[in-house]
């Protein structure tokens, strides 16, 4: 099984960056082929431009690390994302990730005018994992928790992901040590289900 995980968080001493190897660590103990991805670290450029105009119209990238994220994506089997809560978006280096990486004919198709997509990808499973300083009930009942919707109605049913799971650590800034360590169990254990449950 092969999956790939992705973190959005530009501190490498953060909690996210905590997740992320948590769950590539656990993911790699169940002999799972992991793609690790830290967005940061491989110096990802989110910003859409002209060219990337010109790849959803069918013209192949010249971005050789978009080519490296688009190539790898046929031959996964399921999908990690790890980033904050920013002002009800993931990061923007991951919102470019989506629509640089994320293109027609690479991730999904359109069948008909009024715009219903295919999904192309093999992945049919992915795990999100957010951290947040929003408690939940103002998440849930004021903001009506974007996330969610971003990941789960707009982005991934898109490509054709239909096994959503999302899990959200809140609040991180004022969380004790105990409770980032029982977080971080958390995290793997939700590792394992992904892997178990394929």
């Amino acid at each position: 099984m092969r999956i790939a995980v992705y973190l959005a968080h530009p501190d490498p001493a953060s909690f996210n960056r905590a997740l992320f190897d948590a769950v590539t660590d656990q993911l790699r103990e169940l002999a799972v082929d992991v793609i690790a991805h830290d967005l940061y670290a491989e110096g990802f450029e989110p910003l859409l431009g002209a060219a990337d105009t010109e790849t959803v119209a069918g013209v192949p990238t010249t971005d050789d690390l978009v080519r490296r994220y688009q190539d790898e994506l046929p031959h996964i089997d399921a999908l990690v994302f790890i980033h904050p809560n920013w002002w009800g978006m993931p990061p923007a280096i991951l919102s470019g990730w989506i629509q640089r990486v994320l293109t027609p004919a690479v991730a999904y198709k359109l069948d008909d005018a009024a715009g219903a997509p295919t999904g192309l990808l093999h992945a049919k499973r992915a795990l999100i994992l957010n951290t947040s300083d929003t408690p939940l009930e103002r998440e849930r009942d004021i903001f009506g928790d974007p996330l969610q919707q971003i990941w789960s109605a707009c982005v991934l049913p898109y490509i054709g992901v239909q096994d959503i799971r999302r899990t959200v650590f809140r609040t991180v800034t004022d969380s004790t040590a105990d409770t980032r360590t029982t977080w971080l169990h958390e995290a793997r254990d939700l590792a394992t289900a992904l892997v178990a449950d394929s």
